[in-house]
């Protein structure tokens, strides 16, 4: 898959917001300062298109991006620990599950998980939910370039292991050296070719 062109659209907190376009939808779920921003710019080839923070937290909306006039990226705010306040937090997880339970043209999840960090409940909870509703997934690993190829081989196994998924259905992933982007669009576009067919 080739990024020619890449929008930005919108911000929603409620379905009433969300674009009109009936566009083939790829979500980007993690943890907060799992890097889903940087893997998103990456992926679009724009070093600021999608807001990245130091601070976990920085995404609090859905916001939806426009690629090549075809497909819609959606950027899901983070879960887990944040700095923001108890409120603000407990308005995430409604909002964020009324859109994966509603979009009706979303296609698919992207999960990402920190190569150096265990998966937790919410990863898990994720999992059970994505699988229970038959939602197609694809979980990357990020920030690879932190670990030797050795430890990164061996995080790889621990994680395929701990989530019970083989391994190519697993990617490294880094925004640093841009390893495994093509990989993640080549999933993509088949998984787009796979619900058009």
């Amino acid at each position: 898959m080739i990024i020619k062109t890449v929008e930005f659209v919108k911000s929603a907190v409620k379905p009433s917001q969300y674009p009109e376009y009936d566009l083939p939808e790829i979500a980007f779920a993690g943890r907060s300062n799992v890097g889903k921003s940087s893997l998103i710019n990456t992926l679009i080839q724009r070093k600021n298109m999608v807001k990245t923070s130091s601070k976990p937290g920085c995404t609090q909306l859905i916001n939806f991006f426009l690629v090549n006039e075809e497909l819609s990226f959606v950027d899901l705010p983070g879960y887990g620990y944040a700095k923001v306040s108890k409120k603000i937090r407990s308005q995430w997880q409604p909002m964020v599950n009324l859109y994966l339970s509603q979009r009706q043209n979303l296609f698919g999840l992207i999960l990402l998980i920190d190569i150096r960090r265990d998966p937790g409940k919410e990863e898990f909870d994720m999992v059970d939910w994505l699988e229970s509703h038959e939602m197609p997934y694809l979980i990357i690993l990020t920030k690879s370039d932190k670990l030797s190829k050795t430890k990164q081989q061996k995080r790889l196994n621990t994680i395929c292991s701990q989530m019970n998924r083989e391994k190519n259905h697993v990617i490294l992933f880094s925004a640093k050296t841009k390893k495994g982007r093509d990989t993640i669009l080549e999933e993509i576009k088949s998984l787009i070719d796979w619900h058009n067919e």
